[in-house]
């Protein structure tokens, strides 16, 4: 039996998808969470074979959550489910320690083969993905992939995100168990390494660079 967390912010996607997974012989929902955060604290509790990401996710979005259950717990398995082929996207979740990466518009028949393929240790990506990942592996084959937010530390891209997302530093601060102190002190360093100057431009950055699923 494979045991599986499904994490996506929209709850219908997320309770029809779980339904349909659980209803199959050898796999079982074992738990649901609506953000990376939740992610992480649920793979404490239930130590699932494979977790279903989405990518883009507020408070932390799948690629923070990816790369810290990995760091935790190795033998963990992701799955990552996006709407999106961006390149740095691809590239970033990968990195993270993504063992499976799917569109959203894939069938579940695909979904099902990308979560047996990962629980059995295996890779899966699905066709658009595998062409993206080729494209740019041919056109720059000796370089190393980088992003724009690779010059910031995890805890520098969680801020960002929260930042992004309209949460004030006393917020952030009691979110992350920091001080506000802190969190400030995060900010500025956020905002001079990329060269901004408004918590505007910033969360624009944010948007841009895949940290933070707000839309303009």
């Amino acid at each position: 039996m494979i045991r599986i967390l499904m994490v996506d912010d929209h709850s219908m996607v997320r309770h029809a998808l779980s339904a349909m997974l659980s209803a199959l012989q050898d796999m079982q929902v074992v738990g649901e969470a609506a953000n990376g955060r939740e992610a992480l604290n649920l793979c404490r509790k239930h130590l699932p074979d494979v977790v279903v990401m989405d990518v883009s996710m507020p408070d932390m979005n799948g690629i923070e959550a990816t790369e810290r259950i990995k760091a935790e717990f190795p033998k963990i398995r992701v799955v990552a489910v996006s709407m999106y082929t961006d390149t740095d996207l691809v590239e970033r979740m990968i990195k993270a320690g993504a063992s499976g990466y799917l569109l959203k518009n894939a069938s579940f028949q695909e979904l099902q083969t990308a979560v047996r393929e990962a629980a059995a240790g295996r890779c899966y990506l699905s066709s658009t993905v595998t062409s993206v990942v080729l494209e740019r592996f041919v056109r720059n084959p000796d370089q190393a992939p980088e992003t724009m937010t690779s010059g910031l530390t995890p805890r520098e891209r969680e801020v960002l995100q929260l930042l992004a997302e309209g949460y004030r530093s006393k917020e952030i601060a009691e979110l992350l168990s920091l001080s506000t102190r802190t969190v400030e002190h995060h900010r500025r360093q956020i905002m001079d390494r990329l060269g901004l100057k408004s918590v505007a431009a910033l969360t624009k950055y944010a948007v841009k660079a895949g940290i933070s699923s707000l839309e303009f």
